[in-house]
């Protein structure tokens, strides 16, 4: 039985009338212009009339790229807008769409559907493309015209995932009020417009920051905004940092026009638009009172027990009730500079528990004695401990965001979840925070293969060390503050270093230690870096290093005093492969002394487990 297509839907979308979730045919598919992403034109059909003026949106160059999208297949438009170009024409914009019935499921064309014509689409194919150059109107490869027959093969394309917040189909063109100004909806932009305007909150600024570099120096600043169809990054350079950084304020509402589009350089921006903006003299900033049915932000929440299988280094938004939060502390940066951080544990109705790290002025203003809802845009996924989250500087950080989802979140943890038996995605914990340690002999972690699986594993033990490796235990790296990859000697007196492609008068050292550890029933090979290696030795790189070179028999003697010591080891283990051989590595990612209280409270309670047959 084939699909019933929605008969009038074309003439109801191109004229901007309300039609809920049409149904139409794909006629045909094809890549338009030369862009990155590539843009998709489409041919669709609704039995009775056929058009071409319509724009796939890139967030679902995806379902192209998957061969889901192919002519004959039927779909739904759940979400559309329209843009008017210049010369009058429309495009219908498709921002939200389902694959009801696959092109084979279909077998053919639906109907015979004429070609629709309205007095905004009245331009002939031949008059689509113009002889000569027209500014400032887009390439006119990139402007659907009103054809229903036409073949090309679709390229790939790299897609972006779905989204939206809203629900609603879209009505356009809106009007900003007192005008006549089009509001065009953020999914909607791209490149190619040359007229738009936006209304959209401002749901993230960053401070003003500067550079200097060969090119020159200046500053900028960065906010992102949000509306009803998606968010994309905004940023302002040198003059326009003072023209505009006292205007824009987080949570507020603005028009915006004027501004040029470029491709986003994922690098700099976690936000789920292929596109970015950026100001320039003309660009036009004005505030808007009336902020109702703009959303203040867009999140695409993932569960916490999800964590779990997303990659490292992966950035997400999760939000949970802070079940505890340790105090504020400070450290030192590898750059010198001090900062502030203090760690959350964060729980959903998953059950599962995550250690989350703010830092800087969010660490220190946050208060968590009442079990707040705290909501989090683009944290980044680290392996580090199991599973853990770190806020970065582009993150935004909600405490009981007005949100839905938080509503949920505070209701089920004041019922039930505040007495759950929760289980921690973040085992590796400092002992003084009570946190959960997953606590091995070194004969447990070879009887239970430990690192032979495909997610990296990690595990505490009490042991003493045996022996250590001093031959090559030292390097000579590249004094730079972030980089330390090894120097090479020039025999001049200068030391080149090939990642920075530069040579320096001098160097420091570094300490990449191999270690053998044992406790009652095993031994392991082990291997420490800079900062574990010397809280092992008690001396730092530097001081071994001169020591080396200037009194041996102090040098042997820093070894012998660190041999047969007792200390807590955190490591990291995991299956690596050289040279075709593969071996179970261990890395010491944390050293500490030994709490003999707490070292025999645990091991009374694990007697008396073993002595009930728990």
């Amino acid at each position: 039985m084939r699909a019933k297509l929605t008969e009038g839907a074309v003439e109801a979308l191109l004229t901007g009338s309300h039609v809920s979730n049409p149904v139409l045919q794909l006629l045909n598919i094809r890549t338009i212009g030369s862009s990155n992403p590539p843009r998709f034109r489409l041919s669709m059909s609704d039995g009775l009339h056929c058009l071409s003026s319509f724009l796939l949106a890139t967030q679902l160059n995806t379902l192209a790229e998957e061969n889901l999208l192919v002519p004959n297949c039927v779909c739904m438009l759940k979400k559309t807008t329209i843009n008017t170009m210049q010369d009058g024409r429309r495009v219908v914009i498709v921002i939200d769409m389902e694959i009801l019935k696959s092109a084979e499921e279909t077998g053919g064309m639906i109907g015979n559907p004429k070609l629709y014509s309205s007095p905004g689409n009245m331009a002939s194919p031949q008059k689509l493309i113009p002889s000569t150059p027209v500014s400032p109107s887009p390439p006119s490869s990139a402007v659907p015209g009103p054809s229903c027959g036409y073949s090309s093969a679709v390229s790939p394309s790299k897609g972006r995932g779905r989204g939206f917040e809203g629900k609603a189909l879209m009505k356009s063109p809106n009007t900003s009020p007192g005008s006549s100004t089009k509001i065009f909806p953020i999914a909607s932009l791209n490149p190619y417009q040359s007229k738009w305007t936006i209304r959209a909150r401002v749901t993230n600024k960053s401070s003003i920051r500067t550079w200097s570099n060969s090119r020159g120096e200046g500053k900028l600043f960065s906010f992102d905004v949000v509306d009803e169809s998606g968010e994309i990054k905004i940023t302002a350079f040198k003059q326009e940092v003072d023209k505009f950084f006292s205007l824009v304020e987080q949570g507020k509402v603005y028009y915006i026009s004027k501004a040029s589009l470029k491709v986003a350089n994922k690098q700099y921006t976690t936000l789920k638009n292929d596109y970015e903006m950026t100001l320039h003299a003309n660009t036009s900033i004005v505030p808007c009172d009336d902020g109702e049915g703009v959303p203040t932000t867009q999140c695409d929440f993932v569960p916490i027990a999800e964590l779990e299988n997303r990659d490292k280094d992966s950035v997400v938004d999760v939000i949970g009730v802070c079940k505890s939060a340790e105090e504020v502390s400070r450290i030192t940066m590898k750059t010198s500079r001090e900062v502030s951080k203090r760690a959350l544990s964060l729980i959903d109705t998953t059950g599962k528990v995550v250690t989350v790290t703010l830092w800087g002025e969010e660490a220190e203003k946050f208060d968590g004695s009442e079990h707040p809802v705290v909501a989090i845009k683009g944290a980044r996924l680290s392996d580090f401990g199991g599973r853990s989250l770190s806020a970065l500087f582009s993150s935004t950080v909600m405490v009981n965001p007005d949100i839905t989802e938080a509503f949920r979140l505070r209701a089920w943890y004041d019922q039930e979840g505040h007495a759950l038996n929760s289980q921690s995605l973040s085992e590796m914990r400092s002992v003084g925070s009570g946190g959960k340690m997953n606590w091995k002999t070194l004969s447990d972690v070879k009887d239970e293969h430990m690192g032979h699986r495909e997610k990296v594993e990690y595990f505490s033990c009490v042991a003493t060390v045996a022996y250590m490796r001093k031959e090559n235990c030292l390097y000579q790296a590249c004094p730079s503050a972030d980089c330390n990859k090894k120097v090479i000697d020039q025999q001049n007196g200068l030391y080149r270093c090939e990642k920075c492609n530069r040579e320096f008068p001098n160097f420091k050292y570094r300490l990449l230690l191999s270690a053998n550890i044992a406790d009652f029933c095993d031994n392991q090979w082990v291997t420490c870096f800079q900062e574990t290696a010397e809280v092992l030795l008690g001396q730092s790189a530097e001081t071994l290093g001169q020591l080396r070179d200037t009194d041996e028999n102090a040098f042997d003697e820093v070894f012998q005093k660190a041999n047969f010591t007792t200390h807590i080891f955190k490591n990291r283990v995991k299956l690596e492969t050289y040279n075709d051989e593969s071996r179970v590595k261990v890395m010491v990612m944390e050293v500490q002394p030994v709490d003999h209280r707490q070292y025999s409270r645990r091991l009374l309670s694990n007697i008396r487990k073993l002595a009930s047959g728990t």
